[in-house]
């Protein structure tokens, strides 16, 4: 037990809430094996973490072995858990679909855009290029079919508004910051209350998609420009920052921050990120951060 020493780390061990499995003889015998303090519940069955005082040699191992349990643990700093500034990625992200890779289905390219954007987001070939090999593939579209697809094909990732909510009602400011486009990420934003956003725009000209992007790509680099300009309009330093994403356009800005977590990332994506959640929804963020269920605002 910790008892009166120094505390340093807390490990987090989280599930989905829609299908909680997180077994209470599970996180007691990890605490002893690790010589955690007490165990406290955030969320019964869901979400549970204790005190450490050093990162366990053995965690590789055991977050592998969880894995297979639809279970996630994460050890992490104990200070300055709360973050003041939320920068999120919109697709695969804040929602559950690529909105290009839709936006292409409809225009009857979809397989060939999809398997770019994969590509794109692995870290396999540059962002910029990508995007505009994409974007042209899309010429000639009509440009109301934005709003079909984000009235027909579009879903929110569960936990986002409460994310949002939560950390707002504690002081906290959110940005959306993706590599996709303004037309998409304008009523995301709105929906999920988010402050502002920032993404690329389509060149459209008599409602017509030209195929063309309105320099210059966000991508990667303004993504941590984003995190640097606002942490200095805000007064925050990069500990005090939560970014989200799970494209290879993402690690910039969650390497820089205080709490960088790849969510149901890609491969190389989770390689290299400070933290990693696959087993649940955006209220893992909140867990992470030492809110409990009863503290969410809904």
């Amino acid at each position: 037990m910790l008892g009166a020493r120094f505390l340093m780390y807390i490990a987090s061990i989280l599930t989905y809430p829609e299908t909680p499995v997180l077994e209470h003889a599970l996180v007691e015998a990890l605490r002893n094996a690790w010589g955690g303090g007490d165990v406290n519940w955030l969320m019964p069955d869901v979400a549970a973490e204790f005190a450490l005082d050093r990162i366990p040699e053995n965690l590789d191992t055991v977050w592998a072995d969880l894995q297979a349990m639809k279970l996630d643990i994460l050890v992490h700093p104990e200070a300055g858990r709360r973050k003041r500034l939320l920068l999120a990625d919109m697709d695969s992200t804040m929602i559950e679909q690529e909105c290009i890779d839709e936006l292409a289905d409809v225009a009857g390219v979809g397989a060939e855009v999809a398997q770019i954007t994969a590509r794109a987001m692995n870290g396999e070939i540059a962002f910029e290029g990508a995007l505009r090999e994409r974007v042209s593939l899309l010429k000639g579209l009509d440009s109301s079919l934005i709003d079909t697809v984000l009235a027909d094909r579009i879903t929110y990732m569960p936990g986002g508004r409460t994310l949002l909510a939560t950390m707002k009602a504690h002081g906290g400011y959110a940005a959306l910051v993706s590599g996709g486009f303004t037309a998409f990420t304008a009523p995301v934003a709105a929906h999920l209350g988010f402050d502002e956003h920032r993404s690329n725009q389509f060149v459209i000209t008599d409602n017509i998609l030209t195929g063309e992007v309105h320099p210059p790509i966000f991508g990667k680099e303004a993504k941590v420009e984003a995190l640097d300009e606002l942490t200095i309009r805000l007064g925050l330093t990069d500990d005090a920052v939560l970014a989200v994403g799970d494209g290879a356009n993402d690690l910039g800005m969650l390497t820089r921050a205080g709490m960088g977590v790849a969510l149901h990332a890609k491969p190389s994506v989770q390689a290299q990120a400070k933290f990693r959640v696959n087993q649940g929804d955006l209220t893992a963020l909140l867990f992470l951060q030492g809110y409990s269920a009863e503290e969410f605002v809904i």
